[in-house]
């Protein structure tokens, strides 16, 4: 019998039989049980434990306790759904089911209207394929081969995806007499798709364009364990409670309107408030760190989009429009117009670096069906700055940033990751260029040992970069802060500096935000705290209560003493009982209540009740305001530069 050389991922080397399974091969070589795989890789390629191994090759398992493993859970447990969903609904339609975080849709073209209430109906056919436990079985088939299968089924979007390939060959899955055209790897069995549930239905159109048709989407979610699942179900349940839609109408912070448009903000007072508050933080954040305030046009040239390269590349992203003739791009980000401030007078490399910052409002041609509250919207702000420095500075600019970015994610008591992502299919600049800027950020991660996953093909259009992804406290992950490394539009825009030697130099650019969209780290804010900001960004910090009428007029008093004195304060003086107000005042989430009676007027004092219901001692009137700016003081870890 032929043998082939396998290679363990402990570097042992082993004889076994050619065309033996993965799963099989890694009980050969003794792989431990307590945490069975899931898949393999062959040569660091991700394949099926029953895909053959043909040659000499290194095999590692995929065990369990990995994100590719619940991936590929995952993956398989939107293969089993769509299954049930034909088996319950013959006339439904297949189109595409893929993992994503923290759970897997399908979507479907189907004549019947799904609704929640049809999910236990498809849950309990999915238990059903489940018990059966069938393989689940691979196979490669001529692209023409799998045209006609998929035709005889009359899986049209399956005939549309396999004739825009270019492949001779493709791959399907399947178990029993159901198959999906797939990539894969799946799980070897239906009956390894333990613990799951299907969490809600919605529309998507076809491939995201809303000229195509409008689709079916199905939610659901898989874990390895029951116990799992049911963390996960839970901290779902805590997310419905803490939707930034919900809390922004029951707070009074903001709406979206359909009469104005969609995807189109409209803050009320205490929301513009709150928004104020952050921005004259991270502007007075970024002065104390050497940035300058510069502020853009809304509209530029088309020809400069054009030049820039976003025309080609971003176009189906912005909006356009034409004065007397000329047609102009609404801005979708701020670089080229701090690109025109550096290049509007000579530079010497004693300037450098330059920091410059806009709180920069841009628009964005969002598709509606992704549009949603705050967090993806058409018009947004965008902390922006750009940073233009000779090659030398690049790395201390880069770490500058990283410091910068984790120091303002820790205030707000956010964990975080970080990814680094190179160069896309679709870009510009040279090879060399992307390599210098790609090798510049990693250099800068592995200078402050940084631990990072690499997202490759990631990249924007113009250069590499880092993302650093908050972890809110529901443990979700947001992509705010951002770092880019562009050594191309520099060169297209002819910018340069006079150095030492007395010539013309190209400076490097480094696009970056920290919060990124404001907007969107808003809704993030409010679901992260449920509501409950932090004082020192409360856009009510206290409320006056009275307890009846005769405390009024020294209730009027107290408010004008606290609001002179830097507190953002409101006042209840309505003739209502004291417990209601209270109650009103909890579910505005007001940190702190200052119940006034006849004590409060005699002592002439307050007595603070904090939001969680823990009273504080009579005080003085400026012992309240001292307090209160004790804990605007937290803001001073990043203020306070290293």
């Amino acid at each position: 019998m032929e043998e082939i050389n396998v290679l363990s991922r402990k570097g042992e080397s082993t004889r076994l039989p050619k065309g033996i399974s993965a799963g099989e091969a890694l009980k050969s070589l003794g792989e431990k049980k307590g945490n069975p795989a899931v898949a393999a890789k062959v040569d660091g390629e991700l394949v099926d434990l029953s895909r053959s191994l043909e040659k000499d090759c290194t095999l590692e398992p995929l065990e369990q306790n990995s994100e590719e493993a619940l991936e590929i859970l995952r993956h398989t447990a939107s293969h089993v759904m769509a299954q049930a969903v034909q088996s319950l609904y013959p006339e439904a339609k297949i189109t595409i089911g893929p993992a994503i975080e923290n759970g897997f849709y399908y979507d479907f073209d189907c004549p019947d209207t799904f609704s929640v209430e049809d999910l236990p109906r498809i849950e309990a056919k999915m238990e059903e394929i489940i018990k059966r436990a069938r393989p689940i079985n691979r196979k490669e088939l001529d692209r023409q081969e799998a045209i006609r299968i998929f035709s005889q089924r009359e899986e049209t979007y399956k005939v549309e995806m396999l004739e825009e390939l270019e492949d001779p060959t493709v791959s399907v899955y399947g178990q029993e007499d159901w198959i999906d055209l797939c990539r894969g790897p799946h799980l070897v069995n239906t009956a390894e798709v333990k613990a799951f549930k299907l969490t809600g239905v919605a529309g998507a159109y076809w491939r995201g364009d809303e000229r195509n048709p409008m689709l079916q989407r199905i939610y659901g979610t898989a874990f390895f364990s029951k116990k799992d699942l049911k963390r996960h179900l839970q901290l779902l349940e805590e997310a419905r409670k803490r939707d930034h839609r919900k809390l922004g109408r029951e707070l009074d912070l903001f709406h979206v309107s359909d009469e104005a448009g969609p995807g189109l903000v409209i803050y009320h007072p205490k929301g513009a408030l709150l928004r104020h508050i952050l921005e004259t933080f991270e502007k007075e954040a970024h002065l104390r760190r050497g940035y300058q305030m510069v502020i853009g046009p809304q509209l530029l040239k088309t020809e400069m989009w054009k030049k820039s390269g976003h025309f080609e590349n971003y176009r189906e992203n912005m909006y356009f429009t034409e004065v007397e003739g000329q047609s102009y791009g609404i801005k979708p980000m701020n670089c080229l117009a701090h690109m025109l401030i550096y290049k509007s007078t000579i530079r010497s490399y004693r300037d450098l670096p330059i920091r410059y910052f806009e709180m920069g409002l841009v628009h964005r041609h969002e598709k509606s069906g992704v549009l949603h509250g705050l967090t993806r919207v058409r018009q947004f702000t965008q902390d922006d700055a750009h940073l233009l420095c000779t090659p030398d500075q690049l790395n201390d600019e880069i770490k500058g940033i990283i410091d910068f970015a984790l120091d303002m994610l820790q205030l707000f008591g956010f964990e975080y990751e970080i990814e680094l992502s190179t160069q896309p299919e679709k870009r510009i600049g040279t090879d060399d260029d992307w390599e210098r800027a790609t090798n510049a950020l990693e250099k800068a991660l592995l200078d402050k040992e940084i631990s990072y996953k690499i997202r490759a093909g990631e990249g924007a259009f113009y250069g590499p970069k880092i993302d650093i992804l908050l972890k809110d406290a529901l443990n979700r992950r947001w992509q705010c802060s951002t770092i880019q490394c562009d050594f191309t539009l520099p060169e297209r825009f002819d910018l340069n500096y006079i150095g030492a030697d007395g010539e013309k130099h190209r400076p490097v650019m480094l696009h970056r935000t920290l919060l990124g969209s404001m907007e969107r780290f808003l809704g993030v804010l409010i679901e992260h705290y449920a509501g409950a900001f932090p004082t020192w960004l409360a856009p009510v910090q206290a409320i006056i209560l009275t307890v009846t009428d005769r405390q009024n007029n020294y209730g009027e008093q107290l408010y004008q003493r606290l609001l002179s004195g830097g507190i953002r304060v409101e006042k209840d003086l309505r003739n209502e009982k004291l417990g209601y107000k209270i109650r009103e005042a909890q579910l505005q989430k007001i940190p702190y209540m200052l119940v006034v009676g006849e004590r409060e007027v005699e002592a002439g004092g307050v007595s603070p009740r904090r939001r969680d219901g823990k009273d504080l001692k009579l005080m003085e009137t400026d012992d309240f305001t001292r307090l209160v700016m004790e804990e605007n003081a937290v803001t001073d870890t990043v203020l306070k530069v290293k």
